[in-house]
């Protein structure tokens, strides 16, 4: 293939609903991709970036069709080949890494058995052959121990390890293309970094053509060479990054680069009283083996933390995935058992109360999760979600005051009150967490556990719930534990940090003092990994 040449090019490609009354979800979607170049297709969600690429490959669900365009791969327009002709092209010379890798991932399978399946379908290597090229793939993306790890399970892998394997899978018939759809969402920075810098690595090294698909426009600066940016189902601005960046044309590229996050403004540290109070913390699992499952060791999820939250104040938690920050979360909840230390709210030990003991403190200390549609009842209206904990926590209001009350929370999440009689599947992802948000405040509490709650939603949706908490916290007072792995949004949105690997706090203070001074190389190193947008 000649490395001057377009390797793929989409021209005019528009799609719809199978019903004509509903607008088209894409309209004259054009354009290349190069041989060894990144080209990233970034918008909001429900732009219609994941419909391009899947209609590219002709994999769209049979609700939806394509009306008019054109997709040349290797001269031939592959709405013309044949699926037999198809199955040829997709994971052979076109492959594709999905967003969340374990979903992705059979979990009954070892991992190399599922990369192998590539090398059965399009190659003719016998076992032994297959076998030292599974091995070469998995060195190649750079996991350890590739000789090992091949027969291990998805499970026993990290998340960063297993988005390694996908993206080995995608190679193993040695593409022409790779379709990476959000391939870093929802892992932490230092995850991220790498799997960028492998995708980097390999577009140079085998002259691969990456379509990057991400709504982050961090990654976007860091990663891609052209940028194309969509909003309702068109590209309405393409261009190199740096001019993207330097001289965006369109008002809503400019609205897209304006929600990062400011990485340079610093909310000030106070010292108020303390409203939450953790003296030498410990959470530990015991790990059963053996047929009369015997403790064979035990894992130190939380090892022994100090941490304090003050009235109205911030704390953010943050560290990788598996560092323990969310079993700290959950062990102030009284959700997971706490093997030794002291937790105070408001001057009251609560480490030793029983489960009636806690109820009353549960419309005082409330919770937000990272996917809000997985911590609601889809069968519930939004009026019986948010109403839910004021019933279940027995606060004294009738009916009709519940009712009132949800319409004013609705209003003060920015939501309409017509809303509450809607299911959550009916909302996006944005409003999904705005109600969360409204039914953690119901019960009227002083302590909000955030729990990843912007961790996968676009850059503006994000930056929409991060000033409403901080709204909120401005009017009524509330204090938040969050709980994170993203450090650019630390600046404008919390007092104070601190900072946890291996269930340990390695450092704490202010968030303008660890962010731009940190002591610990462990910090340097988290923030050494964050996508920034200027230079």
């Amino acid at each position: 293939m000649d490395n001057s040449a377009p390797v793929l090019s989409v021209e005019n490609l528009s799609v719809c609903v199978n019903n004509p009354q509903q607008d088209p979800i894409l309209r004259n979607v054009s354009f290349q991709l190069n041989p060894g170049e990144i080209f990233a297709l970034v918008g909001e969600s429900g732009s219609g970036k994941s419909v391009t690429s899947l209609a590219a490959i002709r994999l769209l669900p049979d609700a939806l069709k394509v009306t008019q365009g054109k997709v040349l791969f290797d001269g031939a327009d592959l709405f013309h080949s044949t699926e037999r002709e198809m199955t040829a092209v997709r994971g052979n010379r076109v492959a594709m890494i999905f967003q969340e890798a374990l979903t992705s991932l059979n979990p009954v399978q070892k991992v190399g058995v599922q990369i192998e399946e590539a090398l059965l379908l399009h190659t003719q290597l016998n076992a032994r052959a297959r076998r030292e090229k599974i091995i070469d793939l998995l060195s190649e993306v750079g996991l350890p121990h590739p000789e090992t790890r091949i027969d291990w399970y998805p499970h026993q892998l990290s998340g960063g390890q297993q988005q390694r394997v996908m993206i080995a899978i995608a190679l193993a018939c040695e593409p022409d293309i790779l379709i990476a759809d959000e391939p870093t969402t929802a892992l932490d920075v230092t995850i991220q970094k790498q799997v960028l810098n492998l995708i980097r690595t390999l577009a140079r090294t085998r002259q691969l053509a990456v379509l990057l698909i991400t709504h982050d426009m961090g990654v976007v600066r860091e990663t891609a060479q052209r940028v194309g940016v969509m909003l309702r189902g068109e590209i309405i601005e393409e261009g190199n990054c740096e001019q993207i960046f330097r001289h965006p044309q369109q008002e809503y590229t400019r609205r897209l680069i304006a929600s990062l996050p400011n990485q340079d403004n610093f909310l000030p540290s106070e010292q108020p009283d303390h409203l939450l109070t953790i003296k030498g913390l410990k959470v530990h699992f015991p790990l059963r083996k053996g047929i009369l499952q015997r403790i064979h060791v035990w894992t130190k999820a939380v090892d022994d933390i100090d941490l304090h939250i003050g009235r109205g104040e911030t704390l953010a938690l943050v560290g990788e995935s598996g560092c323990g920050k969310t079993t700290t979360g959950r062990a102030i909840l009284r959700l997971d058992q706490i093997t030794s230390g002291t937790i105070s709210y408001n001057n009251q030990h609560i480490h030793k109360l029983s489960r009636r003991g806690m109820l009353p403190l549960r419309r005082r200390i409330q919770v937000i999760f990272q996917d809000p549609y997985s911590s609601m009842n889809p069968r519930m209206t939004v009026q019986r979600i948010i109403e839910e904990g004021m019933v279940s926590l027995k606060m004294d209001l009738s009916h009709e005051q519940r009712e009132a009350r949800v319409i004013e929370l609705l209003e003060r999440v920015k939501l309409e009150p017509e809303h509450r009689f809607r299911y959550p599947h009916e909302f996006s992802g944005g409003q999904r967490q705005r109600i969360a948000i409204a039914r953690a405040l119901a019960v009227s509490p002083e302590l909000i556990i955030c729990d990843e709650p912007t961790s996968a939603l676009d850059v503006s949706t994000r930056a929409e719930v991060l000033s409403l908490l901080q709204e909120l916290q401005n009017e009524l007072g509330v204090s938040y534990l969050f709980i994170t792995h993203d450090l650019s949004i630390i600046p404008q949105l919390a007092h104070r940090v601190a900072v946890m690997k291996d269930g340990k706090i390695v450092e704490t203070g202010a968030t303008e003092d660890v962010l731009t001074k940190p002591r610990q190389n462990y910090t340097r190193e988290l923030l050494s990994a964050v996508p920034r947008c200027q230079e």
